[in-house]
């Protein structure tokens, strides 16, 4: 299956999870899917980017080993995308890398990140945090940022004061993530 072709079934996939998980089979069943996948996700200001992005989410989900042959050009992806619809997965990528990458000791860790694609997720992850962004990427952000200030010892401080400044005035949901991560800063 060559890019149209994939682009033309990503026409098929809706926001529901079934549809998502079955074009995410497709892709795991075929890993040289996945960079075209991730070029039509580049394509940011075409809606089908966002159902691209979904497919990536379930995929990564699955098996996060998929993304590395190609994480200079997901960095790229998390710095440009912009619609609602693509952040929310994008970041919930970031979460799960960023988990992966932290919950195994430095010198056994299997994962590709190198400290510039960690620099890409952490400006990323800001970008959403204080950017006009619905809650889920702002709380994936969160998590993101909190491991992510193990490696840079600038981001606890900045973290600390984008939460503290708008704790306030987040939905239930943000204050609730929002309070979890300062207890452990």
């Amino acid at each position: 299956m060559n890019k149209t072709e994939l682009y033309y079934k990503l026409n098929y996939v809706d926001h529901s999870r079934s549809k998502r998980s079955e074009m995410a089979t497709l892709v795991l069943l075929n890993p040289d899917l996945v960079l075209p996948l991730m070029n039509i996700a580049l394509q940011i200001q075409d809606p089908i980017s966002a159902r691209a992005c979904w497919v990536l989410e379930f995929t990564a989900a699955e098996d996060l080993r998929y993304l590395d042959p190609h994480l200079d050009l997901f960095t790229e992806l998390t710095s440009g995308v912009r619609l609602e619809s693509a952040v929310r997965p994008i970041a919930k990528i970031c979460e799960y890398l960023i988990l992966e990458y932290y919950k195994a000791a430095p010198e056994n860790n299997p994962s590709k990140l190198s400290a510039d694609h960690l620099e890409h997720i952490a400006t990323s992850c800001f970008d959403w945090l204080i950017g006009p962004f619905k809650v889920a990427p702002k709380a994936y952000s969160m998590t993101c940022l909190y491991h992510l200030g193990r490696s840079f010892d600038w981001i606890h401080p900045e973290l600390t004061m984008v939460l503290e400044k708008d704790i306030h005035i987040g939905s239930a949901a943000y204050k609730a993530r929002a309070r979890h991560i300062l207890s452990r800063l």
